[in-house]
């Protein structure tokens, strides 16, 4: 089992997340933000991880400092959980629909941290959640993971489906991506590492 454990505790969050890569998507998610927590769920339950996190982070300021840092923790574990990458799949794309929202998620477990997040539209906030840090999350993720990661809004109209659709397939490419496949000698790199 590909596993990881990551503490992290700053002036302005206190996290600790729990990771399996090859698990069944069961989550235990306690962040103080209850939109964030359920993308959080939908994540690990589409892209089959077992996550637990909590988050005791300065809300009273904002949300920033604990969506950001949840993105630099998860990413931390990601990595770590997928050790040398020997044998994974390394790429994937999938659509994700949620009713009338349809978004493209490309993602590349190649070593380089690079975010593409070509998503307009969305409303402020859905309830108290301030959906500009959707964007900073999956920035904390990338650079953290050391993944390329494209998301792309094709249509939609409702905020929370399209954050839904987002969180949902990144979930889902990431276990693509992250699968081992036989046929795979090494790491899938010509360069011999990744």
């Amino acid at each position: 089992m590909r596993k990881s454990n990551v503490t992290r505790k700053t002036a302005e969050t206190d996290i600790t997340l729990d990771l399996s890569i090859d698990g069944e998507g069961n989550s235990a998610i306690q962040t103080g933000i209850g939109f964030f927590d359920h993308m959080l769920i939908l994540l690990s339950k589409h892209g089959l991880f077992d996550l637990e996190v909590t988050c005791d982070g300065d809300l009273e300021v904002d949300q920033h400092h604990s969506v950001e840092d949840i993105g630099i923790a998860l990413g931390q574990a990601f990595r770590e959980a997928l050790g040398g990458k020997e044998g994974i799949t390394r790429y994937a794309t999938v659509s994700s629909p949620m009713d009338e929202a349809l978004s493209s998620i490309s993602l590349d477990i190649s070593g380089r941290s690079y975010l593409v997040f070509n998503v307009e539209g969305l409303k402020d906030k859905v309830g108290s959640f301030d959906t500009e840090l959707v964007e900073e999350f999956f920035q904390a993720f990338a650079s953290n993971a050391k993944v390329t990661l494209h998301i792309n809004l094709l249509y939609g109209k409702n905020s929370h489906h399209i954050i839904e659709s987002i969180f949902k397939g990144v979930g889902r490419a990431l276990d693509l991506a992250s699968q081992q496949n036989s046929r795979i000698k090494g790491v899938p790199s010509t360069k011999g590492t990744l």
